[in-house]
C-alpha cells in the first residue's frame, strides 16, 4: 500500500491494546491516545479532552468515539471533534496498521504546530 511521505514511527503491536482499549504513547509533541475498537479499528489523537484536558487514553471506547472520563464529552476517533451539543476538538495523528504492527505520522503533529 502506498502511503503519503512521512516517516512512520513504530508504536508496538496491535494486540498491545485491547479490544474497546488504548494505550498512551509519549511523544516530544505531546502524549497520544491510540484506541482499538472493537471492529480492530485503530485510531490516534491527542490524549487530552479539549474541554478540560481529561485524559482521553482512560476514557471508554464506544463504536468510533471515546468518552471522556472527567466530565463525559465524547470526541470522535475520526475527526477529533465532540459530539453533540459540546464544542472543541483535539488533533487526529494518521495511523497505519501493517499486518498488526502499528505506526503513527509524527510529522503531522509538528505540521499542525506551525
Amino acid at each position: 500500500m502506498n502511503w503519503p511521505n512521512e516517516n512512520w514511527h513504530s508504536i508496538g503491536d496491535i494486540s498491545d491494546i485491547p479490544l474497546r482499549g488504548a494505550r498512551c504513547v509519549k511523544t516530544p509533541q505531546g502524549k497520544i491516545a491510540v484506541f482499538r475498537t472493537a471492529e480492530n479499528e485503530v485510531f490516534a489523537i491527542e490524549d487530552h479532552c479539549p474541554h478540560k484536558g481529561g485524559p482521553l487514553s482512560q476514557g471508554i471506547v464506544h463504536a468510533k468515539a471515546v468518552t471522556c472520563p472527567l466530565h463525559n464529552w465524547v470526541i470522535s476517533l475520526e475527526t477529533g471533534k465532540a459530539l453533540g451539543a459540546d464544542e472543541g476538538e483535539v488533533r487526529t495523528i494518521p495511523v497505519r496498521n501493517e499486518d498488526g504492527a502499528l505506526f503513527i505520522a509524527l510529522e503531522s503533529l509538528l505540521m499542525a504546530a506551525e
